[in-house]
């Protein structure tokens, strides 16, 4: 079975990574930064030794993000970020094949060991099953 999981971040979460603190987020330095990205590339590396990793990708920020709604008329409604109103969105990604939720399960736990300055915001790890047609989700 094939799952996608996600990691979720904020616009404040990528300026604390840039070192600019907010209410909810402490500045992060370099050392801090270089953690998590060690963390998550060993995650990466791990899954693929293993040979479960299908795709995985980090996403650029939430402000460089672009909505695409219809709009009355009919015509598409384009509105480039940030966004005020969207609190969340997807920060990264992987796509793995697994035998079991459980597996999936004890790789997403792993993931939210991710290292982070004391104080930053704890955002959940989503894991969804991959429709793959068959209607065995």
């Amino acid at each position: 079975m094939k799952y996608l999981v996600m990691v979720q971040g904020s616009q404040a979460d990528y300026e604390a990574m840039r070192g600019n603190a907010s209410e909810a987020n402490p500045a992060w330095n370099e050392k801090d930064v270089q953690a998590m990205f060690g963390f998550m590339g060993a995650v990466t590396n791990d899954l693929a030794e293993s040979g479960e990793l299908v795709d995985a990708q980090g996403l650029v920020e939430p402000s460089k993000a672009r909505f695409v709604t219809a709009g009355e008329d009919g015509r598409p409604v384009i509105t480039d970020g940030p966004y005020g109103e969207t609190k969340e969105l997807l920060a990264g990604y992987w796509v793995l094949e697994c035998e079991s939720l459980d597996r999936v399960t004890e790789i997403a736990a792993r993931i939210t060991e991710c290292p982070a300055p004391a104080g930053a915001p704890v955002r959940p790890v989503v894991i969804r099953p991959i429709d793959s047609g068959g209607g065995d989700v």
